[in-house]
């Protein structure tokens, strides 16, 4: 029947409780002494109440820290040369891919008349500079005739105060000087014009030279064609494109620091980049962005490699390693870490009273061995298995293992 089934059952349950959990008052009722070492282990069982668990000894060591960041390679120079005056091309082009040296040539253009407008502004040079000694010369020869009317002058007005010159020949003297500064003032007024001469043809003469000179357009850097130049027989208006060069060698990783890594990142810093082919790069931090992105709220930051060879080329994808100054850390099994009650992340350590307690830390970074982690003493026992049944201030019984069990 059922209800026998049903007490046959509590029967059971209260019989195991009996012998597991009050087995010294059984034995005792039954006028029986328990075993010594039976005694022992449910006394430590019934009043130590200690959790069992596996404990790792672990020593901090100084490792490198890193900040990982993705981008995109970036051509190191980029420039579009563009017409600056207008006219036919005359000149074969130029096929993309192409590469160039410093000063090369792209761009030939038809220069039309200008060599005659050079030569022209030449001419008139020559004759301004002819020019130059005759007025210089009437300067000076106004300049003596002011000296002799003012020397006359003076020499008139002492006769007359002796009686021996009259008044109209004293005022013809005074008109004399004034009219030899006259004289003067208008032979300088023909210097400077002579000068101004000079000048605006030598801006003229300037003028043409840069005229012609813009007839060639020529590559500032040495690099690569990333576009054909213009067709022989195109007609270039000033501001039309004659081609683009791009400089690969050295080539730029780019990536963006988020504002919680900025302040570890620093100037040459080693810098290691993983393209997605595989392919590995070494370089250095050329530049760490002032201001952040308005979007992102991340800052620029850009590591400069050699790219001799050619082989990586602008806007690949890669992965950009950042090495950080050294840190004392501990290298853990990834297992050890755990969650407290408010979120942290960190591990749980058995201290020296064998009881638990709870230490936060920060991963650096993770490989095939464990986990690298900051924030713990340079020696620490951290409890590997069973940490995620004590909380802080439980009594551990502590089992220690060896870092490659």
């Amino acid at each position: 029947m059922r209800w026998i089934s049903m007490l046959t059952a509590a029967l059971v349950t209260v019989s195991l409780y009996m012998l597991l959990m009050e087995r010294d008052r059984v034995i005792a009722f039954a006028g029986a002494e328990p075993a010594p070492s039976d005694t022992a282990a449910e006394h430590a069982k019934t009043h130590d109440h200690r959790v069992p668990v596996m404990v790792m000894r672990s020593t901090a060591q100084t490792v490198q820290g890193h900040v990982l960041l993705r981008g995109e390679t970036e051509a190191a120079r980029a420039v579009e040369m563009r017409a600056e005056t207008s006219g036919r091309v005359i000149s074969d082009p130029l096929r993309k891919g192409a590469e160039v040296a410093a000063g090369d040539i792209l761009c030939q253009i038809d220069p039309g008349t200008r060599q005659a407008t050079l030569e022209q502004a030449r001419a008139a040079l020559r004759e301004a500079k002819l020019r130059l000694p005759e007025a210089e010369a009437g300067v000076e020869k106004a300049r003596s005739a002011l000296e002799e009317a003012r020397l006359n002058d003076r020499v008139r007005r002492r006769l007359a105060e002796n009686g021996y010159a009259s008044d109209t020949q004293v005022a013809a003297t005074a008109a004399a000087v004034s009219s030899a500064e006259a004289g003067l003032a208008s032979a300088r007024a023909g210097l400077e014009a002579a000068q101004t001469a000079i000048r605006t043809a030598e801006a003229q003469v300037a003028s043409a030279e840069t005229e012609i000179e813009r007839l060639t357009i020529t590559a500032p850097f040495g690099g690569v064609l990333e576009s054909d130049t213009a067709e022989l027989g195109a007609l270039l208006q000033a501001g039309s494109l004659c081609g683009r060069v791009i400089q690969m060698d050295p080539i730029r990783l780019v990536g963006y620091a988020p504002e919680t890594e900025l302040a570890r990142i620093e100037l040459g810093a080693m810098a290691a980049g993983r393209l997605v082919s595989g392919q590995e790069v070494m370089g250095r931090v050329t530049f760490v962005g002032r201001e952040a992105d308005a979007a992102t709220r991340t800052f620029r930051v850009e590591v400069e490699i050699d790219n001799d060879a050619g082989q990586i080329r602008a806007g690949q994808t890669v992965e950009i390693r950042i090495q950080t100054p050294g840190r004392r850390a501990h290298l853990l099994p990834q297992s050890a870490l755990t969650l407290d009650d408010a979120g942290r992340l960190g591990v749980r350590l058995a201290d020296a009273q064998a009881t638990a307690r709870f230490a936060p830390v920060t991963v650096l970074r993770d490989g095939q061995a464990g986990i690298w982690v900051s924030g713990l003493p340079d020696s620490a026992d951290v409890i590997v298995t069973g940490q995620e049944f004590v909380t802080d201030g439980v009594a551990l019984a502590v089992t220690y293992r060896e870092r490659d069990q």
